[in-house]
């Protein structure tokens, strides 16, 4: 359990620490505080060192937040059925650290050293800040997060085994659609128009039903979505590829399933072991 929570948290941590749309959205809020100087800084500091002031405490009141929204997205994924709630409790959770972190940020910059009734009032200041952060990074990131959040139960119970080692999914709902020639193991789902097309080890076929409703037919099939049109089973991955500076999905039947940006980095994280 420990192991899996672990690995699922720095999961999520690498998706941010490579994502270029969260460092843009970071380096955004970061001059917006510098230039505006809240909390007094505009008239306490010149532009160089309230830049840096300000670089210094959303660097280190981010990597709280982050941390503590991630952890307890992890945690409470059984609990609560909403992703935000799960980050925003965790967000909110890291007010207090933050406030005492706060403190140390000051006293670098000023030498004067608050008192602890100061590190809980700082606290109380950063609990929109933490909410602030925490809608900014869902709104950023959501869809990776959601796609990094599903990986296989197999890999979950059995951390050290391939995808499908440990067991074998139940049928998924979606199949049930199918002829009964075409029923099998799933490998790619695909938008075709007002259908979504099902490929499986024994057919395809074109169902009528939405994509987002097809999802949610999948089961625990292991799998990930690489593009709002297309999602794929991680067993019948072959290997991934790069052309044109764009990512494709190859799967074992020899499709080449194209990678859009949304999902570039969940993708390299879950399918890191078949990059070129």
């Amino acid at each position: 359990m420990k192991q899996a929570f672990f690995s699922s948290t720095l999961r999520e941590l690498q998706l941010f620490i490579r994502s270029p749309r969260f460092w843009m959205t970071f380096s955004l809020v970061v001059l917006i505080f510098a230039v505006s100087g809240p909390y007094g800084t505009f008239e306490r500091m010149t532009f160089g060192i309230r830049l840096g002031y300000w670089l210094i405490v959303h660097a280190v009141t981010w990597a709280i937040a982050i941390t503590f929204a991630l952890a307890a997205e992890v945690l409470l994924r059984e609990r609560l059925g909403n992703t935000l709630l799960r980050m925003m409790t965790g967000s909110l959770a890291a007010a207090l650290p933050i406030g005492f972190a706060l403190g140390l940020v000051d006293f670098a910059f000023t030498g004067a050293w608050g008192e602890t009734a100061n590190g809980f009032h700082r606290a109380l200041m950063a609990l929109p800040l933490c909410a602030l952060f925490c809608l900014l990074t869902y709104t950023a990131m959501h869809r990776q997060i959601a796609a990094v959040a599903t990986p296989s139960a197999a890999s979950e119970q059995f951390p050290g085994r391939p995808s499908g080692a440990s067991r074998q999914p139940s049928d998924p709902e979606i199949l049930g659609r199918l002829k009964p020639q075409n029923r099998g193991p799933l490998v790619r789902l695909s938008v075709e128009d007002h259908y979504t097309e099902v490929v499986t080890v024994r057919g395809r076929e074109l169902v009528l039903l939405r994509f987002a409703d097809a999802l949610k037919e999948l089961g625990d099939t292991p799998g990930l979505q690489v593009h709002r049109s297309h999602w794929v089973a991680e067993a019948h991955v072959q290997k991934l590829k790069r052309e044109g500076g764009k990512l494709y999905v190859i799967t074992k039947d020899g499709a080449e399933i194209p990678v859009s940006r949304t999902y570039t980095d969940a993708v390299r994280i879950r399918l890191s072991h078949l990059l070129p």
